[in-house]
Order: C-alpha cells, then structure tokens, then sequence
C-alpha cells in the first residue's frame, strides 16, 4: 500500500503564487463573469482559504506547526468537493499537484485525530460494517436482479466482461442497474457480476478515500480487486463515475501501481456503447424529441485520466528524476457521452457554458453531502442557474450522485427539468 505523506507536497504548496487559475475559468473559455468560476468552495464562502491556494497554505503551516486545529479549520479541509476543477486549473500554467495535497491534507487530519467530519464517520462505519455506504442488508445488494432475465451463470462459462454494480445502483437507483444490465442482454453482450455468496462485490470504498480514511480502506481495495482478478475478467464495467474513478485512478494510486498494471480494463457504459455506435451495432431507432444537455461528472472527466505511478526526487530548480507525466484533465471521458446524445434521433443537444475539464461540479463529491447538504444542493442550485441559462428541457447526465444532486436542486426551485441518466435515455431510444 502507498503511503501518501502531506510533506510530499511541500514544494508544491511553496510555489503556489495565488494566481487565481484554481478560482477561475481561463479567459479564452469564459462567456462572461456570471459563469467564469471554476471553484464551488471559494463562490460559496467567498474567503480566501476556502479556495486552493488558501488551503495550500493552510497545509504548510500545519506542516511547520505554525497552525493548530480548530472546529472551524476542520470544516474548512472538508468543505471542499476535490472536484479537481483547481487542480486543472493550475496545470494550465505551473503543474503543481494541487488535488494531491488537498487529498494529503485530509489523511493527514484523520491521522492527527482530527478529521473526518462525524457525518463521515456513520457513511464509514456502514462502508466497513456491511460493506456498502448506505447500511443496507448486503444480502439485498443483489435484489435488483430479475433472475429470469439474467441467469447466475455457471463458473466455466463466466464473461470475460464483468459488470461492477456500485451502492447507488444497488440500493438506491435500482432502475439503473436493470437498465445498464437490460443493455447489455438486447445487444447480446454476455457479462457476469459479483454476486456469489460469500465473495460479493462490496463498495468501491470512494467515500473512505475522499475523506481521507485511506487505511481503513486497504481491505476493501484488496477485498474486490481479488475478486476480479479471480473472475479474469478483462474489462470492468461501470455506470456510476465515482466507481469508475476509484477503480480505475484510486485502488493503482493506493497500491503503489499504474492503471495499465491493474490487469484488467475499467470502461464507464458510455464507452462501451459509442465504441458500439462507431462500428455501427447500435442504431438508434426510436425518436426522443428532447432538448438536452450534458453535465461532465467530475470523476468521469477530469478526474477520470489513468494514473502513472511514479517514484524519484525533485532536484535543482524543482526538475523531477525521472520525468513525471501528469494528469491535466483535458483526457477525460467527454466525447463517447456527447456523441451518443447527438446519435439519438430528436435529441437537440446544446452546451452548457461551463463544459469538459470547465465543469462546474454538481456538489456531491467530497464528502460534502454528508457532512454540509445545504453547501452541496446550493452547488447544484449553481449549475441548474446554468442549465435554465441556456434553455433546455433536460439535463443528462453519467453518475448515480449527479442525477441524485440535481433532482433535489429542482424539487427545490420548482422547476419543470428533466433529470436523466444516460443509460436510462438508450434504453428509452432503443
């Protein structure tokens, strides 16, 4: 297991200039001020150490003990959705690792005895006491499944393509996994999921790790990557961003490895079906006369490019040996979500102003939900300002918690929006 120690960082939060490319949107995509920030955290509570740049410093100071913990210092680590729109920011011009000691700085609070928020603490204990975020029977994962219609395989005959179901779908969005694993059967895909008794898939372990419980989550990583490495499945697949994030970026960032060593190959259902679409085995035959647009998940687009272990030192005017390749963002899963709106017949798609690796995030992530609801529905409330700006109908989208998020923002302001999972709306046009 890699150790992920704050000091790590130390360079990086030196020469943080306070530039404001982890506030703002870079001027050549912005339309305007109304949408040009990037940061939800520093628009909600407008101080400085709400922003990256001021909780670098933070960071060092605790560093040097120049700085004690605090009830409010806490809420300051933890109001923060590690949405990486900072962390692209900054890459524009300087590389510095930002999300990387935002993420140290919360291992290093739970180390101290400090952190997570208490909120956090009930979603963990349910997370390592009956392995899912919700606290359900892990008997009931499975209830989704109809077993007419998908059959629990024999072992010789296991799918080299194994569906990773995820809590939401399982426990809570039950519609999406019957409608990813109706999918798969109408297009005559053959795939297996973890579901014997005994050897069950359990949750990815996202939330331990964006609080900053990276110990407790060990187990759990080991736990599901036996699992499939037993199955020898070679392809992985997901419908929840933040388990295609976590498999794929996470459990080779905590291990000590690169994504190309994990074995096999994480795909989020989006890339399945445009790479379907591009050899042309999917047509799109019913008409869905909609006005839409997409919002990027945080994990499934900046977050989401593979991970590249790498170990070595900085030396004389901050050059790493050996060369580092970074992660910027800018290779996410953006296209194959975008291509397939516009393949369905009636679909007038239109952008958002803020968009790709620019995306405002919808609030969820971080921890935040659990810990400051009223600072996450507000965040979403900030992007369906967004989505109402530009005069659609719907908002679609590739993550259980997204769709979650914005379906409570628009109870809330009353609006006539439709909020729909991707998967949901090829179902619907097939």
């Amino acid at each position: 297991m890699k150790e992920m120690k704050l000091e790590d960082f130390k360079y990086d939060m030196e020469r943080c200039i306070g530039c404001g490319g982890c506030r703002w949107v870079d001027h050549i995509y912005m339309s305007g001020v109304k949408y040009g920030q990037r940061c939800p955290s520093i628009e909600r509570y407008l101080f400085n150490d709400h922003l990256a740049s001021g909780r670098l410093k933070i960071a060092n100071a605790l560093i040097e003990k120049r700085l004690d913990y605090s009830p409010y210092l806490l809420e300051v680590i933890y109001q923060c959705h590690l949405c990486g729109a900072c962390d692209v920011g900054c890459k524009r011009n300087l590389d510095l690792e930002v999300l990387s000691a935002l993420e140290g700085l919360r291992v290093r609070a739970v180390e101290d005895g400090q952190g997570p928020m208490p909120e956090h603490k009930v979603c963990a204990e349910n997370i390592l006491e009956k392995k899912n975020r919700y606290g359900g029977s892990e008997k009931s994962r499975f209830n989704w499944m109809d077993n007419k219609s998908y059959p629990k395989p024999e072992k010789k005959n296991w799918s080299e393509l194994l569906y990773f179901v995820g809590c939401a779908s399982s426990f809570v969005k039950k519609s999406l996994a019957k409608s990813t694993a109706d999918l798969l059967n109408k297009m005559g895909i053959g795939f297996s999921v973890l579901n014997e008794e005994g050897s069950q898939e359990w949750c990815c372990g996202h939330p331990l790790i964006v609080t900053g419980q990276i110990k407790d989550v060990k187990d759990i990583v080991e736990h599901n990557l036996k699992l499939i490495r037993d199955r020898g499945a070679k392809t992985v697949l997901t419908n929840c961003a933040e388990c295609y994030k976590t498999l794929k970026v996470d459990y080779p960032k905590i291990m000590g490895f690169s994504t190309e060593d994990l074995g096999f190959k994480v795909i989020h259902l989006v890339e399945l079906i445009d790479d379907l679409i591009g050899k042309n085995e999917i047509k799109f035959n019913k008409k869905v006369k909609m006005k839409a647009t997409y919002h990027d998940p945080c994990n499934l687009g900046r977050l989401s490019e593979p991970w590249f272990y790498w170990e070595g030192e900085r030396k004389k005017y901050g050059v790493l040996e050996p060369p580092k390749i970074f992660r910027r963002g800018t290779h996410g899963v953006y296209d194959p979500p975008r291509r397939i709106l516009t393949s369905i017949p009636g679909i007038e798609f239109i952008e958002m102003i803020r968009y790709k690796e620019n995306a405002f995030c919808c609030g969820f992530g971080g921890g935040v939900k659990e810990a400051f609801n009223e600072f996450a529905v507000w965040t979403a409330s900030k992007r369906i300002e967004e989505v109402e700006e530009i005069g659609v109908e719907a908002i679609i989208t590739a993550c259980p918690y997204c769709e979650q998020q914005f379906e409570e923002a628009v109870k809330r302001k009353t609006l006539n929006l439709k909020i729909l999972d991707i998967a949901e709306l090829i179902h619907l046009a097939l």
